[in-house]
């Protein structure tokens, strides 16, 4: 980025935001933007492709609180004149002396945000988006996308996803950013994770909602519970489990590095919506049979208190 463009671009006009904005609103409005703006999905758009480099370059400064900073203050000394044509003996404006103590502003632009007298610099790092399953997240795919470059043509990218990642993690390719005379920046993926049909993932742990009827918590039961590898394992229903009552199966969550987590089973009651027959015969005499129970006390006893 040229040093000139930091004092010129208001970064905040580009994602239409605030400039109290905070992090999650800036990230929640470059999202949005990235999504309609996006190449892939606007192939051959030229406006939009040059708003979606726009964007990316002003949440690539906003989303860092280090370059926000350094951005807010060198902006507002520009909004307030500070970088003046040099007047009489070679003077600067007031502010910029003041501030900076005199100097190029292009120099003092680049020395902000890293860049100055220290030689060649490197291409600007960029941030895209990408959708995974929740099975790839779990045990890990490559991604295949085609970006557009800094120079509008199309470049096919291979990513490898680590196993185990989560919703909103970011994965690095590096030398795909954008070229600079050091050599290319690296390419930031932001991964968004589908919800699964029945698995669903707490920390390092799998869980799953199972449904057993009311015999099977009554009587207790050997029920049949499915996993992400594909195989069934067998989990044991005690006599007069309660609904709600969750069950651990051992090493079949997530592996990370050298570590496994659960499967956490959360039984889930099902009462049925119509009994005839012989079923409601026998429901009835159960009925009679425990009468006496009072399932209630603690309820009424602490209604009193």
């Amino acid at each position: 980025m040229a040093a000139k463009d930091l004092y010129e671009k208001d970064f905040y006009k580009v994602l239409g935001v605030d400039k109290k904005a905070g992090a999650d609103e800036i990230k929640k409005k470059y999202r949005s933007l990235a999504r309609e703006l996006h190449p892939d999905k606007n192939k051959g758009d030229a406006v939009k492709e040059e708003k979606f480099k726009g964007i990316s370059e002003a949440y690539e400064i906003l989303s860092d609180a280090k370059k926000r900073a350094e951005y807010d203050e060198a902006r507002s000394l520009y909004e307030r004149g500070g970088f003046r044509a040099p007047m009489g003996g070679g003077q600067q404006g007031g502010d910029f002396n003041d501030i900076f103590g005199g100097g190029n502003p292009q120099d003092i632009f680049a020395n902000l945000f890293g860049g100055g007298r220290r030689g060649p610099r490197k291409g600007q790092d960029l941030q895209t988006e990408a959708t995974i399953t929740f099975r790839e997240s779990i045990f890990g795919t490559n991604l295949d996308l085609r970006l557009a470059t800094d120079r509008g043509a199309a470049q096919n990218i291979t990513a490898r996803v680590p196993a185990g990642v989560n919703d909103g993690a970011k994965i690095r390719v590096k030398g795909k950013g954008a070229a600079g005379e050091a050599g290319p920046g690296d390419l930031f993926i932001m991964l968004h994770v589908k919800p699964h049909a029945i698995f669903a993932r707490k920390g390092e742990n799998l869980t799953l909602t199972l449904p057993v009827t009311f015999a099977e918590a009554a009587l207790g039961a050997d029920i049949k519970v499915p996993t992400m590898s594909g195989e069934d394992v067998t989990v044991r229903i005690a006599p007069g489990t309660s609904n709600g009552r969750t069950l651990r199966v051992k090493g079949r969550g997530i592996t990370k590095g050298s570590t496994t987590g659960d499967l956490l089973v959360t039984v889930d009651v099902q009462v049925p919506q119509r009994v005839d027959g012989k079923a409601l015969d026998a429901l009835k005499l159960f009925a009679q049979e425990t009468a006496h129970e009072n399932v209630r006390t603690d309820l009424e006893t602490k209604a009193k208190a």
